[in-house]
């Protein structure tokens, strides 16, 4: 998969959550993927996956912000950082983050998300 096209299949599925459209998420999974997001819990498939679409966008939870910084990709394989913010259960919520993700034949196979845990800062020893 070139750059462009791997950047697309990563914007769509970012740009799905943004829009809390299920199937646009949905349609850039292999039957097969497994997600891991940044906290822990794993997803295997795409029906485990919707599952967890259908409980995440509960009444009043929503993604405002999941912007993409910076964007890699290889034939198999991309990297990219991104700026997150979102409504959870009430409480605003966001953080710094990057993704890894292994691709094949137009879909995202494997999709595992990395948090910032602390604001960054400029060390000062």
């Amino acid at each position: 998969m070139d750059n462009a096209s791997a950047n697309q299949l990563i914007l769509s599925y970012v740009q799905g959550w943004l829009a809390a459209d299920r199937e646009q998420i949905l349609s850039t999974l292999d039957p097969a993927c497994v997600v891991i997001e940044s906290y822990g819990p794993t997803y295997r498939g795409k029906e485990m996956v919707g599952r967890w679409i259908d409980s995440w966008f509960a009444p009043g939870n929503v993604v405002t912000r999941w912007e993409i910084t910076s964007f890699t990709a290889t034939s198999e394989e991309c990297f990219f950082e991104w700026d997150f913010a979102c409504i959870s259960d009430g409480e605003r919520g966001g953080f710094e983050g990057a993704s890894i993700a292994r691709l094949s034949e137009g879909r995202i196979v494997y999709l595992r998300e990395y948090a910032t845990t602390a604001p960054r800062h400029e060390w000062e020893g």
